[in-house]
């Protein structure tokens, strides 16, 4: 299909913290990979503006605000940039990249959709081409799956629909999100054996939480899945014991040196601004977003 040449799209895609989830890796279909798991989809997360210049080479540029490494969002924009021009993308992470808040596979979606929206192809490619560049370039094990909706969502099998199945409950609760260390790189855990059988070992509680969800539900298990697999650092762990002696759920972000709490109470949620500013750790207050990656109106220039 012609690339409308006079136009620019704008796509977002929501960020996303995982808190319990088992690997799912082995089915030969890779659109089928992924994991079983929960988590909580953030209000924010990625903008991507895409733009097409006519011209005589083919050529793909991706940039980001904050400038950093685009291995993934990159890939996904080589694979839809339509041929015979330029192709522009431009990102910008609203929550740090590599913490564990789904900034690889929120830049990846929302590349993806902006490139489609321009070339007028389908939605399901560009949702399946930012699945697989997530997943075989360690993003992470459903990242994609999970933000195509809000709220709490709940992967009940593993993959993108209609390999995997994915329920989203909303969820208006403000939780914390911080950072307590530098980033986490994702890659080098998810391409070990010996740290995705650990994931799986440690995911006790998943199917009950599956069959009976509910968001203290989902935080209680996240709680237990953070302590069972041991990974978060002295730093992380630190915070999340100040913040549940001071009466809130506290979770590590899987995978990074950052965490997601939520208050149980109001006192609560007062005491741990107290806290979180006297100890000067980066931290904000957001809400699960009520919808998923989606595409903006076209806009001429």
């Amino acid at each position: 299909m012609k690339v409308d040449e006079r136009r620019r799209v704008r796509a977002f895609a929501p960020g996303h913290v995982t808190g319990i989830f088992a690997p799912a890796t082995d089915a030969r279909e890779p659109r089928a990979r992924g994991s079983r798991g929960a988590g909580l989809v953030l209000e924010l997360g990625v903008v991507a503006e895409a733009a097409f210049h006519p011209g005589p080479r083919r050529i793909v540029q991706v940039s980001s605000a904050p400038a950093v490494p685009l291995p993934i969002s990159s890939d996904v924009a080589e694979r839809l940039a339509p041929p015979g021009g330029r192709t522009v993308v431009r990102l910008t992470h609203q929550l740090p990249v590599g913490q564990g808040f789904g900034m690889s596979a929120a830049g990846a979606t929302a590349t993806a959709l902006a490139i489609s929206a321009l070339a007028g192809t389908p939605r399901s490619g560009a949702v399946a081409t930012a699945h697989l560049a997530d997943l075989f370039g360690g993003g992470g094990l459903g990242g994609v799956a999970a933000i195509l909706g809000g709220g709490l969502e709940l992967r009940r099998s593993p993959g993108i629909p209609p390999w995997g199945r994915v329920e989203h409950r909303p969820v208006r609760a403000p939780l914390f999100v911080a950072v307590a260390g530098g980033p986490m790189p994702s890659p080098r855990l998810l391409f070990d054996s010996r740290v995705l059988a650990q994931l799986e070992r440690a995911a006790i509680g998943l199917d009950d939480l599956l069959r009976h969800p509910s968001l203290p539900r989902f935080l209680d298990a996240s709680e237990r899945f953070t302590d069972r697999v041991g990974i978060a650092p002295p730093t992380v762990t630190a915070v999340l014991r100040g913040l549940r002696r001071r009466g809130a759920w506290a979770a590590q972000a899987m995978f990074g040196r950052s965490l997601f709490a939520a208050p149980r109470t109001e006192g609560a949620r007062q005491e741990i601004v107290r806290w979180l500013l006297e100890r000067r750790i980066p931290a904000v207050e957001l809400r699960p977003a009520r919808s998923g990656a989606r595409v903006g109106r076209p806009q001429p220039f």
